[in-house]
Protein backbone atom coordinates (compact mmCIF):
# COMPACT_ATOMS: atom_id res chain seq x y z
CA UNK A 1 0.00 0.00 0.00
CA UNK A 2 2.71 2.56 0.81
CA UNK A 3 4.17 2.10 -2.49
CA UNK A 4 1.53 2.46 -4.19
CA UNK A 5 0.81 5.62 -2.59
CA UNK A 6 4.42 7.15 -3.24
CA UNK A 7 4.31 6.20 -6.76
CA UNK A 8 0.67 7.51 -7.89
CA UNK A 9 0.02 10.21 -5.31
CA UNK A 10 -3.96 11.13 -5.02
CA UNK A 11 -4.89 14.42 -7.00
CA UNK A 12 -7.81 15.93 -7.87
CA UNK A 13 -8.37 18.67 -10.34
CA UNK A 14 -11.30 21.20 -11.66
CA UNK A 15 -11.54 21.19 -15.51
CA UNK A 16 -13.85 22.93 -17.74
CA UNK A 17 -15.24 25.25 -14.78
CA UNK A 18 -15.63 23.00 -11.72
CA UNK A 19 -18.01 20.73 -14.48
CA UNK A 20 -15.57 18.06 -14.57
CA UNK A 21 -13.97 16.49 -11.95
CA UNK A 22 -10.57 14.48 -12.53
CA UNK A 23 -9.50 11.61 -9.77
CA UNK A 24 -5.67 10.55 -10.13
CA UNK A 25 -3.91 8.32 -7.66
CA UNK A 26 -4.07 6.19 -4.62
CA UNK A 27 -5.98 7.31 -2.14
CA UNK A 28 -5.38 6.30 0.60
CA UNK A 29 -4.95 7.15 4.61
CA UNK A 30 -0.94 6.73 4.26
CA UNK A 31 -0.89 8.33 1.11
CA UNK A 32 0.42 11.97 0.76
CA UNK A 33 -1.55 14.67 1.25
CA UNK A 34 -4.01 15.13 -2.24
CA UNK A 35 -2.74 17.68 -4.37
CA UNK A 36 -5.84 19.68 -5.53
CA UNK A 37 -6.11 21.49 -8.28
CA UNK A 38 -8.40 24.17 -9.36
CA UNK A 39 -10.98 25.90 -7.30
CA UNK A 40 -14.21 23.81 -6.48
CA UNK A 41 -17.63 25.15 -7.74
CA UNK A 42 -20.50 26.40 -5.80
CA UNK A 43 -22.58 23.11 -7.55
CA UNK A 44 -22.08 19.80 -7.95
CA UNK A 45 -19.90 18.47 -11.48
CA UNK A 46 -21.21 17.30 -14.14
CA UNK A 47 -18.96 14.68 -14.44
CA UNK A 48 -16.28 12.63 -13.07
CA UNK A 49 -13.37 10.86 -14.65
CA UNK A 50 -11.79 8.28 -12.58
CA UNK A 51 -9.68 6.38 -15.46
CA UNK A 52 -6.34 7.50 -13.75
CA UNK A 53 -7.77 6.32 -10.09
CA UNK A 54 -5.44 3.48 -8.48
CA UNK A 55 -7.17 2.26 -5.96
CA UNK A 56 -9.13 4.34 -2.51
CA UNK A 57 -10.30 3.73 1.16
CA UNK A 58 -11.92 5.85 3.07
CA UNK A 59 -10.17 9.07 2.24
CA UNK A 60 -12.05 9.48 -1.07
CA UNK A 61 -14.94 8.98 -0.30
CA UNK A 62 -14.87 11.39 2.78
CA UNK A 63 -13.53 14.04 0.25
CA UNK A 64 -16.25 13.52 -2.13
CA UNK A 65 -18.93 13.94 0.68
CA UNK A 66 -17.16 16.77 2.15
CA UNK A 67 -18.18 18.88 -1.51
CA UNK A 68 -21.29 17.03 -2.27
CA UNK A 69 -22.46 17.72 1.38
CA UNK A 70 -21.50 21.89 0.71
CA UNK A 71 -23.14 21.88 -2.83
CA UNK A 72 -26.31 20.27 -1.72
CA UNK A 73 -26.16 16.96 -3.70
CA UNK A 74 -28.74 14.53 -3.30
CA UNK A 75 -28.54 10.61 -3.34
CA UNK A 76 -29.28 10.30 -7.08
CA UNK A 77 -27.08 13.28 -8.14
CA UNK A 78 -24.71 13.19 -11.29
CA UNK A 79 -21.58 10.01 -10.38
CA UNK A 80 -21.11 9.51 -14.05
CA UNK A 81 -17.67 8.47 -14.24
CA UNK A 82 -16.97 6.95 -10.98
CA UNK A 83 -16.28 3.42 -10.04
CA UNK A 84 -19.78 1.20 -9.14
CA UNK A 85 -18.94 0.43 -5.85
CA UNK A 86 -17.63 4.08 -4.99
CA UNK A 87 -20.87 5.52 -6.87
CA UNK A 88 -22.97 2.96 -4.52
CA UNK A 89 -21.17 4.46 -1.63
CA UNK A 90 -22.17 7.75 -1.91
CA UNK A 91 -25.40 7.05 -3.21
CA UNK A 92 -25.99 5.23 0.47
CA UNK A 93 -24.29 8.12 2.51
CA UNK A 94 -26.57 10.62 0.62
CA UNK A 95 -29.60 9.02 0.92
CA UNK A 96 -30.04 10.20 4.67
CA UNK A 97 -30.26 13.54 5.11
CA UNK A 98 -27.63 14.96 7.54
CA UNK A 99 -29.45 16.41 10.79
CA UNK A 100 -29.05 20.14 11.99
CA UNK A 101 -27.78 19.63 15.23
CA UNK A 102 -25.00 16.81 13.35
CA UNK A 103 -22.17 19.63 13.13
CA UNK A 104 -20.82 20.91 16.30
CA UNK A 105 -19.87 24.56 16.48
CA UNK A 106 -19.75 27.49 18.50
CA UNK A 107 -23.24 28.23 20.90
CA UNK A 108 -23.60 30.86 22.79
CA UNK A 109 -24.86 29.43 26.51
CA UNK A 110 -27.49 31.16 27.92
CA UNK A 111 -27.70 30.91 31.70
CA UNK A 112 -31.89 31.07 31.90
CA UNK A 113 -31.29 27.99 29.01
CA UNK A 114 -28.91 26.02 31.39
CA UNK A 115 -31.20 26.71 34.14
CA UNK A 116 -34.02 25.45 32.46
CA UNK A 117 -32.19 22.52 31.39
CA UNK A 118 -30.70 21.89 34.87
CA UNK A 119 -34.29 21.88 36.19
CA UNK A 120 -35.88 19.56 33.55
CA UNK A 121 -32.97 17.25 34.27
CA UNK A 122 -33.75 17.36 37.99
CA UNK A 123 -37.46 16.45 37.48
CA UNK A 124 -36.99 13.53 35.27
CA UNK A 125 -34.30 11.78 37.63
CA UNK A 126 -37.23 12.30 40.87
CA UNK A 127 -39.93 11.10 38.30
CA UNK A 128 -37.78 8.34 37.84
CA UNK A 129 -37.04 7.41 40.86
CA UNK A 130 -40.47 7.82 42.53
CA UNK A 131 -41.12 5.40 39.20
CA UNK A 132 -38.37 3.01 40.28
CA UNK A 133 -39.64 3.09 43.81
CA UNK A 134 -43.49 2.22 43.03
CA UNK A 135 -42.45 -0.52 40.95
CA UNK A 136 -40.17 -2.39 44.04
CA UNK A 137 -43.27 -1.93 46.19
CA UNK A 138 -45.49 -3.30 43.62
CA UNK A 139 -42.51 -6.34 43.11
CA UNK A 140 -42.50 -6.87 46.60
CA UNK A 141 -46.44 -7.41 46.78
CA UNK A 142 -45.79 -10.17 43.91
CA UNK A 143 -43.36 -11.39 46.03
CA UNK A 144 -45.59 -11.61 49.15
CA UNK A 145 -48.28 -13.18 47.21
CA UNK A 146 -46.14 -15.92 45.38
CA UNK A 147 -46.43 -14.16 41.78
CA UNK A 148 -42.44 -13.35 41.16
CA UNK A 149 -40.40 -15.02 39.46
CA UNK A 150 -36.98 -15.40 39.72
CA UNK A 151 -34.35 -17.81 40.52
CA UNK A 152 -33.53 -18.85 44.20
CA UNK A 153 -30.13 -19.50 43.35
CA UNK A 154 -29.46 -16.24 41.97
CA UNK A 155 -30.75 -14.82 45.51
CA UNK A 156 -28.35 -16.90 47.69
CA UNK A 157 -25.75 -15.94 45.69
CA UNK A 158 -26.58 -11.95 45.98
CA UNK A 159 -27.15 -12.69 49.96
CA UNK A 160 -23.96 -14.23 50.44
CA UNK A 161 -22.35 -11.36 48.49
CA UNK A 162 -24.33 -8.64 50.62
CA UNK A 163 -23.66 -10.72 53.79
CA UNK A 164 -21.07 -12.69 54.66
CA UNK A 165 -18.96 -11.44 51.72
CA UNK A 166 -19.31 -8.02 53.67
CA UNK A 167 -18.24 -8.73 57.36
CA UNK A 168 -14.05 -8.58 56.88
CA UNK A 169 -14.60 -4.59 55.73
CA UNK A 170 -17.47 -3.89 57.89
CA UNK A 171 -15.76 -5.22 60.72
CA UNK A 172 -12.54 -3.59 59.99
CA UNK A 173 -14.34 -0.18 59.77
CA UNK A 174 -16.21 -0.46 62.62
CA UNK A 175 -13.80 -1.42 65.11
CA UNK A 176 -11.66 1.61 63.61
CA UNK A 177 -14.48 4.24 64.08
CA UNK A 178 -14.88 2.30 67.46
CA UNK A 179 -11.20 3.20 68.19
CA UNK A 180 -11.41 6.63 67.38
CA UNK A 181 -14.47 7.66 69.53
CA UNK A 182 -13.03 5.92 72.61
CA UNK A 183 -9.61 7.73 71.97
CA UNK A 184 -11.57 11.40 71.51
CA UNK A 185 -13.98 10.53 74.22
CA UNK A 186 -11.36 9.84 76.38
CA UNK A 187 -9.15 13.21 75.86
CA UNK A 188 -12.54 15.23 77.01
CA UNK A 189 -13.86 13.27 79.44
CA UNK A 190 -10.77 12.72 81.55
CA UNK A 191 -10.34 16.45 82.30
CA UNK A 192 -13.56 15.55 84.51
CA UNK A 193 -12.40 12.47 86.12
CA UNK A 194 -15.36 10.79 84.15
CA UNK A 195 -13.07 8.34 81.79
CA UNK A 196 -15.77 5.50 82.99
CA UNK A 197 -18.15 7.18 80.29
CA UNK A 198 -16.34 6.77 77.64
CA UNK A 199 -18.24 3.22 77.09
CA UNK A 200 -21.66 5.18 77.73
CA UNK A 201 -20.19 7.78 74.55
CA UNK A 202 -18.92 4.51 72.45
CA UNK A 203 -22.00 2.23 72.67
CA UNK A 204 -25.02 4.81 72.54
CA UNK A 205 -22.82 6.35 69.38
CA UNK A 206 -22.50 3.04 67.73
CA UNK A 207 -25.92 1.62 68.17
CA UNK A 208 -28.08 5.33 67.43
CA UNK A 209 -25.58 6.16 64.63
CA UNK A 210 -22.29 5.08 63.87
CA UNK A 211 -22.91 1.34 63.29
CA UNK A 212 -25.89 2.01 60.70
CA UNK A 213 -24.36 5.15 59.09
CA UNK A 214 -20.97 3.45 58.01
CA UNK A 215 -22.21 0.03 57.17
CA UNK A 216 -24.89 2.22 54.45
CA UNK A 217 -22.06 3.75 53.40
CA UNK A 218 -19.84 0.65 52.89
CA UNK A 219 -22.88 -1.23 51.57
CA UNK A 220 -23.20 1.76 49.06
CA UNK A 221 -19.78 2.01 47.80
CA UNK A 222 -19.50 -1.99 47.82
CA UNK A 223 -23.12 -3.59 46.74
CA UNK A 224 -24.48 -0.73 45.55
CA UNK A 225 -22.09 0.22 42.83
CA UNK A 226 -21.97 -3.82 41.94
CA UNK A 227 -25.48 -3.67 41.41
CA UNK A 228 -25.61 -0.94 39.00
CA UNK A 229 -22.64 -2.40 37.67
CA UNK A 230 -23.84 -5.81 36.97
CA UNK A 231 -27.49 -4.42 35.84
CA UNK A 232 -25.54 -2.02 33.54
CA UNK A 233 -23.49 -4.65 31.60
CA UNK A 234 -26.95 -6.96 31.20
CA UNK A 235 -28.01 -4.07 29.11
CA UNK A 236 -25.45 -3.28 27.36
CA UNK A 237 -25.34 -6.69 26.37
CA UNK A 238 -29.51 -6.94 25.60
CA UNK A 239 -29.52 -9.09 28.08
CA UNK A 240 -32.24 -7.57 29.98
CA UNK A 241 -34.25 -7.55 26.80
CA UNK A 242 -33.36 -11.21 26.10
CA UNK A 243 -35.44 -11.97 29.57
CA UNK A 244 -38.55 -9.72 27.85
CA UNK A 245 -38.70 -11.58 24.48
CA UNK A 246 -38.20 -15.16 27.13
CA UNK A 247 -41.53 -13.58 28.55
CA UNK A 248 -39.48 -13.21 31.82
CA UNK A 249 -40.38 -9.55 33.96
CA UNK A 250 -37.01 -8.11 33.97
CA UNK A 251 -37.54 -6.81 37.61
CA UNK A 252 -38.72 -9.62 39.52
CA UNK A 253 -35.90 -11.22 37.83
CA UNK A 254 -33.00 -8.77 38.38
CA UNK A 255 -34.24 -6.49 40.67
CA UNK A 256 -36.16 -8.39 43.46
CA UNK A 257 -33.60 -10.49 44.57
CA UNK A 258 -31.28 -7.96 45.31
CA UNK A 259 -34.18 -5.80 47.21
CA UNK A 260 -34.47 -8.66 49.11
CA UNK A 261 -31.32 -9.53 49.87
CA UNK A 262 -29.54 -6.06 50.98
CA UNK A 263 -32.89 -5.62 53.11
CA UNK A 264 -32.82 -9.18 54.93
CA UNK A 265 -28.74 -8.21 55.40
CA UNK A 266 -28.50 -4.52 56.71
CA UNK A 267 -30.09 -5.28 59.94
CA UNK A 268 -27.55 -8.13 60.39
CA UNK A 269 -24.54 -6.16 59.32
CA UNK A 270 -25.56 -3.22 61.69
CA UNK A 271 -26.01 -5.24 64.83
CA UNK A 272 -22.38 -6.65 63.17
CA UNK A 273 -21.09 -3.48 63.05
CA UNK A 274 -22.22 -2.55 66.58
CA UNK A 275 -20.52 -5.14 68.78
CA UNK A 276 -17.40 -5.22 66.64
CA UNK A 277 -17.60 -1.07 67.51
CA UNK A 278 -18.36 -1.46 71.05
CA UNK A 279 -15.33 -4.24 71.54
CA UNK A 280 -12.91 -1.34 69.68
CA UNK A 281 -13.68 1.44 72.07
CA UNK A 282 -13.18 -1.54 74.76
CA UNK A 283 -9.60 -1.44 73.92
CA UNK A 284 -9.35 2.08 73.89
CA UNK A 285 -10.85 1.73 77.97
CA UNK A 286 -8.36 -1.46 78.65
CA UNK A 287 -5.68 0.94 77.73
CA UNK A 288 -6.64 3.53 79.37
CA UNK A 289 -6.83 1.63 82.41
CA UNK A 290 -11.04 0.66 82.56
CA UNK A 291 -11.26 -3.07 83.29
CA UNK A 292 -12.99 -5.05 80.99
CA UNK A 293 -15.70 -6.37 83.03
CA UNK A 294 -16.27 -2.67 84.35
CA UNK A 295 -16.46 -1.27 80.52
CA UNK A 296 -19.22 -4.16 79.67
CA UNK A 297 -21.10 -3.62 82.70
CA UNK A 298 -21.40 0.16 82.11
CA UNK A 299 -22.38 -0.44 78.34
CA UNK A 300 -24.98 -2.58 79.19
CA UNK A 301 -26.28 -0.17 81.73
CA UNK A 302 -26.14 2.77 79.36
CA UNK A 303 -28.29 0.82 77.00
CA UNK A 304 -32.01 0.16 76.56
CA UNK A 305 -34.22 -1.58 73.94
CA UNK A 306 -35.38 1.40 72.75
CA UNK A 307 -31.83 2.62 72.02
CA UNK A 308 -30.68 -0.15 70.67
CA UNK A 309 -33.05 -0.91 67.97
CA UNK A 310 -33.46 2.71 66.99
CA UNK A 311 -30.23 1.69 64.32
CA UNK A 312 -31.53 -2.06 63.48
CA UNK A 313 -35.00 0.02 62.46
CA UNK A 314 -32.68 2.61 60.20
CA UNK A 315 -31.06 -0.18 58.48
CA UNK A 316 -34.05 -1.65 57.00
CA UNK A 317 -34.52 1.63 54.96
CA UNK A 318 -31.29 2.29 54.34
CA UNK A 319 -30.75 -1.19 52.92
CA UNK A 320 -34.09 -1.00 50.41
CA UNK A 321 -32.55 2.97 49.21
CA UNK A 322 -29.10 1.42 48.82
CA UNK A 323 -30.59 -1.22 46.61
CA UNK A 324 -33.20 0.73 44.55
CA UNK A 325 -30.39 3.24 44.15
CA UNK A 326 -28.33 0.85 42.31
CA UNK A 327 -30.77 -0.90 40.81
CA UNK A 328 -32.16 1.99 39.18
CA UNK A 329 -29.05 3.85 37.68
CA UNK A 330 -27.96 -0.05 36.45
CA UNK A 331 -31.05 -0.18 34.44
CA UNK A 332 -31.26 2.99 32.87
CA UNK A 333 -27.76 3.23 32.30
CA UNK A 334 -26.77 3.28 28.69
CA UNK A 335 -25.51 1.08 25.93
CA UNK A 336 -21.37 1.27 25.95
CA UNK A 337 -19.27 0.79 28.66
CA UNK A 338 -18.97 4.22 29.72
CA UNK A 339 -22.17 4.38 30.13
CA UNK A 340 -21.82 1.32 32.60
CA UNK A 341 -19.31 2.82 34.44
CA UNK A 342 -20.73 6.80 34.47
CA UNK A 343 -23.72 4.66 36.35
CA UNK A 344 -21.48 2.59 38.48
CA UNK A 345 -20.41 6.32 39.90
CA UNK A 346 -24.00 7.76 39.93
CA UNK A 347 -24.99 4.72 42.05
CA UNK A 348 -22.66 5.06 44.74
CA UNK A 349 -23.15 9.47 44.61
CA UNK A 350 -27.21 8.74 45.04
CA UNK A 351 -26.82 5.90 47.39
CA UNK A 352 -24.93 8.00 49.93
CA UNK A 353 -26.59 11.10 49.87
CA UNK A 354 -30.12 9.20 50.57
CA UNK A 355 -29.06 7.51 53.16
CA UNK A 356 -27.68 10.87 54.80
CA UNK A 357 -30.94 12.19 53.92
CA UNK A 358 -32.66 9.79 55.81
CA UNK A 359 -30.95 9.47 58.65
CA UNK A 360 -31.22 13.39 59.20
CA UNK A 361 -35.39 13.01 58.44
CA UNK A 362 -34.63 9.63 61.58
CA UNK A 363 -32.70 12.43 63.69
CA UNK A 364 -35.17 15.05 63.47
CA UNK A 365 -38.47 12.36 63.80
CA UNK A 366 -36.14 11.14 67.02
CA UNK A 367 -35.94 14.42 68.67
CA UNK A 368 -39.42 15.09 68.08
CA UNK A 369 -40.62 12.23 70.01
CA UNK A 370 -37.91 12.62 71.57
CA UNK A 371 -36.20 9.40 72.04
Amino acid sequence: MPDSASTFPPRASWQQGGRVLRLEGSWHRDAPAPVIEGSPPAAMPERYEAEGLRGFDSTLPAFLLAHARTAGGAAAGPWQGLPENLRGLMELALSVPEKDDARSGPQKKSGLRELGRRTLQVWQAARDAVEFTGESVLALGRFATGRARFRARDFWEVLQQCGAEALPIVALISFLVGLILGFVGNVQLTNFGANIFVADLVAIAMVREMGVMMTAIIMSGRTGAAFAAHLGSMKANEEIDALRTFGLQPFDFLVLPRLLALVLMMPLLTVYSNVIGILGGMVVGISVGIPPVLYWNETLLSLTMTTASLGVMKSFFFGAAIAICGCMTGMNAGRSSAAVGEATTRAVVASITVVIVLDSAFAAIFTILDI
